[in-house]
């Protein structure tokens, strides 16, 4: 969930400013409340989507306009700390200049033309942001990627994307450097540091000297945007390709109708920027002319994190605890059933968004390069999650599983993630993954495999698997304890830290 923060201090000389009695000129184009009316409106689906779209000439460079009208709070645009004392902080001005030159390095230095792929992997750096505009600007194909990305992940991902530039830090680049070689696509590799790397650029010193004179490309509304790589449970990391205007203006109506945001708030969003959320960050608040808050935090720090921030929900919904709240809009989601077919609410089913008669332009394009499992994902009018979920009379929906995931034991359907909720409520637990394991009565049955906490170390096992299947017996539905537990020291992950239930499932059916 998106985490904000007000800026009170900047409403309060906004304020100031309204009543020192100087008369405003109206600006030579659109108010911002207008701009923005308009960018939600299509956001929801209310207007046509534009032929032509560009989110660094389209929002960013508007917002430039009215900063420098004085139509827009003298908060700045993009704010980094690194919790030592260093500070960035750059108007929408700032950032046009900069992005501008940052484009000219993307294009007269990397070669990059418009369509060409780079791949972008930074901690939470200044640049990263800045990049991600310059190849908005150029009509760059960006693909970013986590910092904890090993060489057999760069590799993968640098052969299959056909990437002609990689943009990263030093921790990355001696991995890139051992596997460039297997990437004949790879052209050029530049290098957010301070110091130089043999066969590398240094991107801080071509910013320096870069022009700032640059003209935006003009992209068509469904040209691409980024690619990210899944990080799915089962199978190779697949291709998921967003387009200009899907990821340009839809998260306008969240941003505004959930996080209520406005010209003169300050927005943090602690998540890494190698996922899709970090994006959602950067889409959502510079269209409402939001200040976009960075701490670098190389580690979450909850210390750090608890002290400055309130934990955005929908503006005036009651929250149900353990729910997924409700759909966001423009999204019509439902709980499906095997056919397509919409389930009444209180049936599990799988969640599922409508995409006929009109697709939702905000949504992604495809699995790009995968038609098999683009086709796959599709179910009547309904692109279908895998998720299972149940939805109730109020419109919230309640999570169940993966489809993969769900249990079937004597014709009893058990969610995973119900019996590991029930798990991690007691001391001994400290994660879990639940899978199903064949039973010559049942067909299958609950099977928890648990990482003990370190005081619970040396307990007898087989009490302790008493224990804890008294414990789920009493937290949950009795049918969904664990009738068998297995102790181990790890689980397996994906590199984004889900736990791949589908290897465990696969060793308990000898697959």
């Amino acid at each position: 969930m998106g985490l904000w923060l007000k800026g009170q201090l900047l409403q309060a000389l906004r304020s100031a400013r309204g009543l020192c009695g100087t008369p405003v000129q109206p600006p030579p184009f659109p108010g911002p409340q207008k701009a923005v009316a308009t960018w939600e409106a299509i956001s929801l689906g209310r207007q046509p989507v534009p032929e032509y779209f560009n989110f660094a000439h389209d929002i960013l460079d508007v917002w430039s306009q009215l900063e420098k009208a004085g139509h827009r709070p003298p908060n700045p645009a993009f704010w980094w700390v690194d919790g030592l004392g260093a500070e960035v902080k750059w108007s929408f001005e700032e950032l046009g200049k900069l992005s501008r030159k940052a484009a000219n390095v993307l294009r007269g230095v990397c070669g990059l033309q418009p369509g060409d792929r780079m791949m972008l992997v930074l901690p939470r750096l200044p640049e990263w942001w800045l990049v991600s505009v310059a190849c908005m600007r150029t009509g760059v194909v960006l693909i970013p990627g986590v910092s904890q990305l090993t060489e057999k992940d760069l590799k993968y991902r640098l052969q299959v994307s056909r990437a002609k530039s990689i943009i990263t830090s030093d921790s990355l680049a001696p991995r890139v450097d051992t596997i460039s070689t297997d990437c004949p696509s790879l052209q050029t590799k530049v290098l957010v540091s301070d110091s130089s790397r043999p066969g590398w650029l240094n991107f801080r010193e071509l910013l320096r000297a870069a022009s700032t004179e640059h003209s935006c490309v003009r992209t068509r509304s469904q040209d691409t945007l980024s690619i990210y790589f899944t990080s799915g449970t089962t199978g190779a990391p697949k291709m998921v390709e967003h387009s200009q205007c899907s990821y340009g203006l839809g998260f306008v109506a969240s941003g505004r109708q959930w996080v209520a945001l406005s010209d003169s708030d300050i927005m943090w969003n602690t998540t890494d920027t190698g996922w899709v959320k970090a994006a959602w960050t950067l889409f959502s608040a510079w269209p409402h002319g939001s200040c976009i808050f960075v701490h670098e935090l190389p580690q979450v720090n909850a210390k750090v994190i608890l002290n400055v921030v309130i934990c955005a929900n929908p503006k005036g919904m009651k929250i149900k605890s353990g729910s997924m709240g409700k759909a966001s809009p423009p999204y019509d989601v439902q709980i499906v059933d095997d056919e397509g077919n919409v389930l009444p609410p209180g049936e599990e089913g799988t969640i599922a968004i409508r995409i006929r008669p009109a697709r939702p332009f905000c949504f992604f394009n495809c699995y790009l390069d995968n038609p098999e499992k683009t086709a796959a994902a599709e179910r009547g009018s309904f692109y279908v999650t895998g998720d299972r979920a149940r939805m109730d009379k109020d419109g919230y929906f309640w999570f169940v599983g993966r489809n993969d995931d769900v249990i079937n034991s004597s014709s009893y359907r058990i969610g995973p993630v119900e019996v590991e909720s029930a798990l991690a409520e007691h001391p001994a637990v400290l994660e879990s993954a639940v899978v199903s394991s064949p039973d010559p009565v049942r067909g299958e049955v609950v099977k928890a495999f648990i990482v003990l906490s370190p005081a619970y170390l040396s307990h007898d096992p087989e009490e302790l698997t008493r224990e804890l299947q008294e414990h789920v017996k009493r937290v949950t539905a009795p049918y969904k304890y664990p009738r068998k537990v297995a102790f181990v020291s790890e689980l397996p992950k994906t590199v984004s830290g889900k736990i791949q239930r589908s290897k465990l499932r696969n060793q308990e059916w000898g697959k």
